[in-house]
């Protein structure tokens, strides 16, 4: 009984006091993928990319992206030339990326200082081994910049 009474305060605490509550193991394309808020005019930049047709180098490709596997010097990199938010998603081979960045990012000026950052050729080569794109090229060539078609009148 003294454990249902304190889950129960908590869950009230919580609405009360309209403390945000985030369950990142229930996000998923069933459910959906909450998006932070910046307290700054934002833009996005969407990108394809396609994957070599391999189910196994799929899982692999996918296994180095949790944030476990991930290269700590890779999403600092991200982080460190500005871009606020980034995601990928997947269907099929194609991958669908969205960056979130500042109003007035530069995307080419800050791509490009990304791409000489510590160990950033270096995860690109890797992620070549995966992706159906040349050798040697940096993200900014891989990925392809998508035109938006529609967006939601006001």
């Amino acid at each position: 009984m003294n454990s249902y009474i304190f889950k129960l305060s908590t869950i009230l605490i919580i609405i009360y006091l309209n403390i945000p509550v985030m369950a990142q193991n229930i996000e998923n394309e069933k459910t959906g993928y909450v998006q932070p808020v910046f307290e700054i005019e934002t833009k996005r930049y969407c990108m394809t990319l396609e994957l070599k047709d391999d189910p196994k180098l799929i899982e692999e490709y996918e296994g180095w992206h949790e944030a476990e596997n991930i290269w700590k010097e890779i999403p600092e990199g991200i982080r460190k030339v500005g871009i606020l938010d980034s995601e990928i998603y997947r269907s099929g081979t194609t991958l669908f990326m969205i960056l979130t960045v500042p109003a007035d990012f530069d995307f080419e000026t800050q791509m490009g200082i990304l791409a000489g950052l510590h160990r950033q050729a270096e995860w690109e080569d890797f992620m070549t081994k995966y992706q159906a794109s040349k050798p040697g090229e940096s993200s900014a060539k891989k990925w392809t910049k998508l035109k938006r078609v529609f967006k939601l009148p006001e």
